[in-house]
């Protein structure tokens, strides 16, 4: 019954005490916060953390969500992405210093009916998107992950990040270039092969 109902019912039954609508809404949007969190971050252990961290303020009212302003998978998005500036903020002043070829992320579960070949193309692909997804500059990741993945609208995007819709189409448009060049070199290899 709970998978039924709307976010802001789930939310109230919540804040009522109910934990069921706690472990829908959690169920309901962890997978889309776990995949922005890894691709924005780069780290499957901070993008658990900021997932646990979001979750855990909109249960104790921390973050606190108004369904008059927006969706909720918009506000834990936004809530997500300042959790990482923050973490990032903090690891910038403990500078750690690693190369890009430091992987501390999963490809996930292999599709059983893909021939061994294309799931190693595919793993291999996939690794590279990430990487240079790693190498933009973050305001043009947030833009590229949250369009191209989550399929988000300019004006949902200007929300989340806290930016006007110019400013999100400029994004995009910039990280989408240079996404693209930093993939072409890859794409002439992989063609050659």
């Amino acid at each position: 019954m709970t998978t039924t109902l709307h976010d802001t019912d789930l939310l109230r039954r919540m804040r009522g005490g109910a934990a069921d609508a706690f472990t829908a809404l959690y169920r309901r949007h962890q997978g889309p916060l776990y995949r922005f969190a890894l691709l924005r971050c780069g780290s499957a252990d901070v993008a658990a953390d900021v997932v646990q961290e979001t979750f855990m303020g909109l249960l104790t009212e921390r973050f606190r969500f108004d369904p008059l302003r927006g969706q909720l998978q918009h506000f834990l998005f936004g809530v997500a992405r300042n959790l990482i500036l923050k973490h990032e903020t903090a690891h910038q002043r403990h500078v750690v210093l690693s190369g890009p070829d430091d992987d501390d992320g999963d490809a996930g579960p292999a599709d059983d009916a893909a021939c061994p070949l294309g799931r190693l193309l595919d793993n291999e692909a996939a690794e590279e998107v990430r990487r240079a997804l790693a190498l933009l500059a973050p305001h043009y990741r947030d833009a590229v992950i949250l369009y191209e993945m989550h399929e988000l609208s300019y004006a949902e995007i200007a929300d989340v990040c806290q930016v006007d819709i110019g400013t999100v189409r400029s994004r995009l448009s910039r990280g989408r270039a240079a996404l693209a060049k930093r993939l072409a070199g890859w794409r002439a290899a992989s063609d050659a092969a």
